[in-house]
């Protein structure tokens, strides 16, 4: 009963954090993770072992860093203000209380913002704020498709 208790709980940290992927109140990768090293050590990492759970570890990290990153790097390539990568900041932490829609679109809508109060060119800050939102839902996407893959890896090693 105990042994099925912990799988019912690694299956579910597995599934909040791929809904995690996508919603930024939830740490979706970590999650993931944490659902995968629970269910290798239920079964005392004999089908899962500890190289599986090192290579699903590296792509956990590799997707909470692009998180992080890929926003950055969008508005660093269309040449953004530091006023405008507050912006996207401040946007971000704004967006999360206005629901779906303000998760995606306000890092936009901040990095512009920000742009324009530093340099007042209306065109810069539209460019600028449309290559923030690129990176972060190019970020968005990979973190996604990275978690999807160390599910994959764990069902696989699960199976095999």
């Amino acid at each position: 009963m105990e042994i099925t208790l912990l799988w019912i709980l690694s299956a579910a940290l597995v599934l909040l954090g791929l809904a995690g992927t996508v919603l930024p109140v939830l740490p979706g990768t970590m999650l993931v993770w944490g659902g995968i090293v629970l269910g290798a050590w239920i079964d005392d990492f004999t089908r899962v072992g500890m190289s599986t759970v090192v290579v699903v570890s590296v792509l956990a990290v590799l997707a909470w860093g692009l998180d992080y990153v890929a926003g950055f790097m969008g508005a660093q390539r269309a040449g953004a203000s530091k006023l405008a990568l507050l912006g996207a900041a401040v946007g971000t932490v704004l967006g999360l209380f206005m629901g779906l829609l303000g998760v995606f679109f306000m890092p936009l809508v901040g990095a512009a913002v920000g742009e324009y109060l530093a340099r007042k060119d209306q065109t810069r800050a539209v460019k600028v704020g449309v290559a923030t939102w690129i990176g972060i839902m190019l970020g968005l996407i990979a973190k996604v498709v990275l978690a999807f893959i160390m599910v994959g890896i764990f069902v696989a090693a699960l199976l095999i």
